[in-house]
C-alpha cells in the first residue's frame, strides 16, 4: 500500500468507529476527540514512508505533533474525554428533527470532518513526492508555526483563567464583563481560531515549497477556512443571543485577524 492508502485506511476506520459510538452513546462529540491525534498519526505516515530521510516531512509531524500535544490537552482539561459534548450540537439538535440531525451526524461532523482531518496533512504527501532539499524558506516557515502555536497556547490560556474565575459577586449576579475581551481577545474575538488556521496554512506553505507551485493539497487549508467561518457565525448567533452587550463587543473587536479595536463604535455605526 502507498501512504495515501494507508491514511484513508485509518481514516476509514477512525470514522466507522466516531459513528458506531456516536449511535450507541447518544454523544456526538467522537469525532472533537480524535482531532488533534488523527492528523499526528497521518503526518507520521507521510513521514514514515521516506524512511525518516527527509528533514522538511520530519519538520512538519513534529510541528503538528506540537500542535496536537497542545490541543489535547486544552481539550481535556475542559473535560472533553469525560463525555462533555459540545454544547453546539446540543443546540442543532434541538433546532432539527431526529432524523435530521442524524443526517447531519453521519454526512458532516462524521463523514466531512474525518475527511478534512485528511486533506489538512495531505501537504505532506506533497512534500513526500517531491523531496527538494530543506531550505531557509522552510526554516521561516516552521517558526512562524511555532509563533502561532504560542499565540493559540496564550489565547487558551486567556480564556481559561477567565473562565476558572469565580465571576459572581455576593448576590450571585455576574458583573460585567461576562466574556472575555482583555489580553489578546482586545485585538480579535477569536485569537485562537486565527492561529490555529495560520498554523495549517503554514503547513500547506511546506507542500508549496515542495512542489514549486500550489499543489492541490492546500484545498484542506481552504476548507479548514470555511469550517472556521461557518463555526464562528454559529457560535456568535448563539452568544449574541445570551449576551445583549455582545454585540458592543463585535461592532469595536475585529472577528479573526487581530486589529486595534474600533474605539466608540456601536452596533449600526
Amino acid at each position: 500500500m502507498n501512504a495515501l492508502a494507508v491514511v484513508v485506511s485509518i481514516a476509514l476506520a477512525i470514522g466507522a468507529a466516531c459513528w458506531i459510538a456516536s449511535l450507541i452513546t447518544r454523544d456526538t462529540s467522537w469525532v472533537d476527540r480524535i482531532w488533534s491525534i488523527a492528523p499526528v498519526v497521518y503526518m507520521w505516515v507521510f513521514a514514515g514512508f521516506s524512511g525518516f530521510a527527509d528533514i522538511r516531512l520530519i519538520v512538519m509531524a513534529v510541528l503538528v505533533t506540537l500542535w496536537g500535544a497542545r490541543l489535547t490537552f486544552n481539550f481535556a482539561r475542559r473535560g472533553g474525554y469525560r463525555g462533555v459534548e459540545d454544547y453546539r450540537w446540543a443546540v442543532l439538535r434541538g433546532r432539527m428533527s431526529p432524523i435530521a440531525f442524524q443526517a447531519f451526524n453521519l454526512f458532516f461532523i462524521v463523514i466531512y470532518q474525518n475527511l478534512l482531518l485528511v486533506l489538512i496533512t495531505l501537504p505532506g504527501l506533497t512534500a513526500l513526492d517531491n523531496p527538494r532539499p530543506f531550505g531557509a524558506f522552510d526554516a521561516l516557515v516552521a517558526a512562524l508555526f511555532l509563533l502561532f502555536l504560542v499565540g493559540e497556547t496564550v489565547a487558551d490560556q486567556q480564556q481559561w483563567n477567565f473562565h476558572a474565575t469565580d465571576r459572581t459577586d455576593a448576590a450571585g449576579a455576574s458583573p460585567s464583563p461576562r466574556f472575555l475581551t482583555t489580553g489578546l481577545f482586545r485585538y480579535s474575538r477569536h485569537p485562537n481560531f486565527f492561529c490555529e488556521q495560520a498554523q495549517w496554512w503554514l503547513i500547506a506553505v511546506f507542500g508549496i515549497i515542495a512542489a514549486g507551485t500550489i499543489p492541490w493539497t492546500v484545498l484542506g487549508a481552504v476548507l479548514l477556512t470555511l469550517l472556521f467561518v461557518g463555526s464562528t457565525i454559529f457560535t456568535e448567533s448563539i452568544t449574541r443571543s445570551k449576551y445583549h452587550e455582545y454585540a458592543d463587543y463585535q461592532a469595536r473587536t475585529s472577528a479573526i485577524i487581530p486589529w486595534f479595536p474600533r474605539a466608540g463604535t456601536r452596533p449600526g455605526n
